[in-house]
């Protein structure tokens, strides 16, 4: 068209330049009309001869502008003037026909056009995202595990197959004649078999619905019309139909995935590659979680790495739905009580065999025999119950298991346990309220994956877990319904719509991420996994939920709800550790900051360091205990022997005979004395000294400053160690039997062999006496008050009770000078001479006053007087060696306290080869015990090792742990991407 009306255009300008005009030959292109020049002329070449320059007088226009209509003024030729001729029809048409309006008005209009039909077609075209489930998941994995390129090169090139294949052409034309013939049947067919296609792939009812006969061609174009709902019916059945038969082939698919899988593991665990196995990244993400849960900082290192926490209302069915994933009843069970008593942290992993262990142990239980299923149920269930304080009902310390098999989905899973409305009799009173922070400690993580357990056979009004989850998750960004026992609630249910808006989300005030419905059992506990699953098979595949499209497909079975469950939780791992693995690394930066300030000359030792150092230097001090001399052992043992055995010696052996009236009868009484004495308490009195002095020099050296290289630190840990040490220590109970022995036969010696041990006992023997005289001065001058010199220097009075009791004592100091001999004991007419003295004087006193009065005073006079003795008998050694023949001088006293004294040298001689040979080397491994026992108890070394240096090593320890962990977790899950 374009090129006809250049055409027309030309011929106009031909018939210009061929009329007359005063002008006899043809003009040049340039003596044209300004309208003519505009359009390029095919016909007229640039003119041979030089033209001068037209003079014209034209109004300058635009294109947008409208046409100058007027006439125009005489054009100055050279060779005559011409008058212009106004051609408005030609000017319009060559302004209208220009090539740019024509493209941008026609690019415009069909791109409105294109863009307005696009719209419509794709209003149109129902959304098929909902319907990718009937095509199995590995079909679209398959780019991930084919490598194509190699495929397409490993195919023969187009022209070696072209050689193979038939001569088309000839056979096109054999048939081209029957074309005619089949055609009107064959665009029917296949107008039906395309319209059923798109109704089953759609699931949505038509407006007809055909169905071919197989009876010929004869009864192609016959088709039943049916009613609307018989038609849906129809559509829906086939549509389960297919969706069973492809979820059959999925599973038979997986089942065989999975043996392969297994094969290839078990292989890789025979070592048949000869390669390292690296662990999975599930594994490693555990270990970071493991860690974390142990972190016992004071700082805010509340982590936000994702998890999948369980939570529901008691009874809903949490334990079943996990037992489910794991495909194994793993569980404790129990009916109507409370059994998830702590977290469980269960980390679900692919492995060959079907295999589960806790963190803190390397016994596996397999979970493909009931006897070690039992086990493992019982274990959890005692860990349980040891987790939980006294006085209380739950727990928050985590359980830590794993769980590996083929064909586990990865992810990490926390059972919380059930959500109560009622404390019933043996729960604690805060049982409800410690649940609720649980649950909200796990759940108030932002990245924490929340399954919302909900028992479909209780009215939906009952439910108390909804709430709680709608206040951690408002917009339902990060939550999985999950609705239990849709049989039961199938059956109870008088409308199943109801059952439908749990589904949608329309009948909880909560949003969730989808909506579940799943079947774990008919509520017995002794169903197996198999068993439970082929019953869910069947219950959805009859049930009128899913006929009625009241549910979904991919709504519905534990095996749907575990690879959402996963997929979502593997989608938040991706999309929030490196932001965490970030907040761990300016954590430590901080803590490194903080310890070069205050710590800037000290290594940084965690709590196992610190205690492996404390350990060391412990030790050091137990063997200090083998270097302590011979002659200390035995000074101290002997001093600290007299100071028990004093008393007894002189009450109740030397005073008791020393009132005898010959030397025959005092040794007579000492010697009976003595015998008692040692079979009964002597030996035990020495062993129990001995022990006491051992526990002494061990404290000694275990708190014994070092000067600049004491560290406090450890006091708390060396006073534990020391009291567990003594508290396990026994003495060795045949010690005493050959002590006895030893002790009896040191006392039965009565030979001194010279004048130094004849002083020795002498000056052993006052010292003793001396002692106890200072005794008694101060018991009486307790009793009977300041003296004169006192009263006067310092001003204090006697009491009332002070002067009765000293009135007695010059009474009864009167009594002892009228008779020196006086025996030890008051007559009771001596008692009453006394008594009556005093109230004469005008002082009241009782009997029992002047006795124990009596008593002291008497003391103090013998001790006097045996002192006294004790002189006299500094030269009665030579009258010793006579036997006291011909002297009237008696040092058997003397003799006495040779014995006692022999006897306390020997005793500590003995004991102190027990303590050095046997006793010391028993208490080392005591102690070595109690070290080991510290450190394997990490409450202990946590109570122990206290304070903020420990705290702030640990602190380091662990967040440069969780770092490390997390950025190799992070490279693999890069390599594995």
């Amino acid at each position: 068209m374009w090129r006809t009306r250049v055409a027309a255009a030309c011929v106009i300008c031909r018939s210009l330049a061929n009329s007359s005009y005063g002008i006899k030959r043809k003009s040049p292109l340039q003596n044209l009309h300004l309208i003519s020049r505009s359009i390029h002329h095919p016909y007229y070449p640039s003119s041979k001869f030089q033209r001068s320059p037209l003079r014209i007088s034209v109004q300058l226009f635009s294109s947008l502008n409208r046409l100058p209509l007027r006439k125009t003024k005489l054009l100055d030729v050279k060779y005559g003037y011409q008058s212009h001729r106004n051609f408005w029809l030609a000017r319009l048409a060559s302004r209208l026909l220009k090539l740019r309006y024509l493209i941008l008005g026609s690019a415009v209009g069909g791109g409105y056009t294109a863009k307005k039909t696009y719209d419509q077609w794709k209003d149109m075209m129902p959304d098929l995202d909902e319907y990718k489930w009937i095509v199995p998941d590995f079909i679209w994995e398959l780019d991930e595990h084919l490598d194509f390129e190699k495929i397409i090169k490993a195919l023969p090139d187009a022209d070696d197959l072209a050689k193979l294949l038939p001569d088309f052409d000839k056979i096109g034309e054999s048939f081209t004649s029957l074309k005619g013939f089949f055609s009107p049947g064959y665009n029917l067919v296949s107008e039906v078999i395309g319209a059923s296609d798109l109704l089953l792939l759609l699931g949505s009812p038509g407006e007809t619905a055909f169905r071919a006969t197989d009876q010929g061609y004869d009864n192609d174009k016959e088709y039943k019309k049916v009613s609307d709902k018989e038609k849906i019916d129809q559509l829906q059945e086939e549509l389960l139909r297919t969706q069973l038969k492809y979820q059959r082939m999925l599973e038979r698919l997986e089942k065989e995935n999975k043996e392969l899988r297994k094969l290839v593991l078990q292989r890789d665990d025979k070592g048949i590659h000869q390669r390292k196995l690296k662990k999975s990244l599930i594994d490693m993400y555990s270990e970071v979680l493991d860690i974390l849960s142990d972190y016992d900082a004071s700082y805010n290192t509340q982590d936000h790495l994702p998890r999948v926490v369980v939570v529901g209302d008691q009874s809903a069915g949490k334990t079943s739905v996990l037992e489910m994933i794991a495909q194994a009843r793993i569980f404790p069970r129990g009916s109507g009580e409370m059994m998830t008593r702590s977290p469980v942290k269960v980390t679900l992993s692919e492995g060959p065999h079907h295999v589960a262990l806790f963190k803190d142990s390397s016994r596996e239980f397999d979970l493909t025999k009931e006897e070690d299923l039992a086990a493992l149920r019982n274990e959890i269930e005692i860990r349980m119950r040891n987790s939980v304080k006294e006085g209380c009902t739950v727990s928050t310390e985590t359980i830590s298991l794993s769980v590996k098999g083929p064909g586990l989905q990865r992810m990490v899973l926390v059972d919380l346990p059930g959500v109560i409305s009622t404390v019933t009799s043996g729960m604690a009173p805060d049982t409800k309220e410690t649940i609720f922070s649980i649950s909200k400690a796990y759940m108030q993580n932002p990245n924490a994956i929340i399954l919302c357990i909900q028992d479909g056979s209780v009215d939906a009004e009952r439910s108390i877990v909804t709430d709680l989850v709608s206040q951690m998750d408002p917009q339902g960004k990060r939550t999985i319904f999950v609705l239990t026992k849709v049989d039961l609630a199938e059956k109870n249910t008088a409308s199943p719509s109801r059952i439908q808006q749990i589904i949608e989300g329309k009948l909880f005030p909560m949003k969730a991420l989808g909506y579940f419905a799943v079947v774990t059992g008919k509520g017995n506990s002794s169903e197996s996994i198999e068993s439970i699953k082929e019953y869910e098979e069947e219950f959805f595949q009859n049930s009128k939920l899913l006929k009625t499209c009241m549910l979904k497909a991919h709504q519905v079975t534990t095996k749907n709800l575990s690879l959402a469950v996963s997929d979502c939780f593997w989608k938040m791992v991706r999309e929030s550790v490196e932001q965490q693995a970030d907040a761990f690394k300016a954590t430590r930066f901080n803590l490194e900051t903080e310890w070069k300030n205050n710590y800037p000359r000290l290594r940084e030792l965690d709590r196992n360091e610190l205690f492996e150092k404390a350990k060391n230097e412990i030790l050091d001090e137990v063997i200090s205990l083998t270097q302590v001399t011979p002659k200390h052992w035995e000074e101290i043992l002997q001093k600290t022997l007299w100071e028990r055995v004093s008393t007894h010696v002189i009450e109740n052996i030397y005073l008791p005979a020393a009132q005898t009236m010959n030397s025959g009868t005092f040794n007579t009484t000492v010697d009976i004395k003595l015998k008692q004495w040692t079979d009964k308490q002597l030996p035990n009195k020495a062993v129990e000294v001995a022990w006491e002095t051992l526990q002494e020099e061990f404290s000694r050296f275990m708190t014994e400053q070092k000067g600049k290289e004491h560290d406090d630190i450890f006091d708390k840990l060396k006073q534990a160690v020391k009291e567990e040490t003594i508290k396990r220590h026994k003495w060795n109970e045949r010690a005493e039997d050959s002590l006895r022995v030893i002790q009896h036969n040191a006392l039965e010696d009565r030979s001194i062999s010279d004048k130094q041990q004849w002083d020795a006992a002498i000056h052993f023997m006052e010292e003793t006496l001396q002692s106890r005289l200072k005794d008694t001065e101060s018991v009486i001058e307790d009793m009977v008050g300041p003296d004169w010199k006192k009263r006067w220097l310092y001003w204090i009075g006697r009491t009332k009770e002070q002067n009765i009791r000293n009135e007695t004592r010059n009474e009864l100091e009167k009594l002892i000078k009228c008779n020196e001999e006086h025996a030890a004991y008051l007559a009771n007419d001596e008692v009453t001479t006394v008594r009556k003295n005093l109230e004469a004087r005008g002082v009241t006193v009782d009997s029992c006053l002047i006795k124990d009065t009596w008593h002291q005073i008497y003391r103090r006079y013998f001790l006097k007087t045996a002192l006294n003795h004790c002189n006299l008998c500094r030269r009665g050694f030579y009258y010793y060696q006579r036997h006291f023949v011909d002297s009237e001088l008696e040092c058997n006293d003397i003799v006495l306290f040779w014995r006692i004294q022999r006897m306390l040298a020997i005793t500590a001689n003995t004991l102190r080869q027990q303590l050095t040979n046997t006793e010391v080397r028993r208490l080392e491994k005591n102690v070595k015990e109690v070290l080991e026992d510290f450190a394997e108890d990490n409450e202990k070394k946590v109570k122990l090792l206290t304070g903020k240096r420990v705290q702030l090593a640990e602190d380091l320890k662990k967040v440069r742990e969780i770092q490390e962990k997390l950025e190799a977790f992070i490279e693999a899950l890069h390599q594995e991407k």
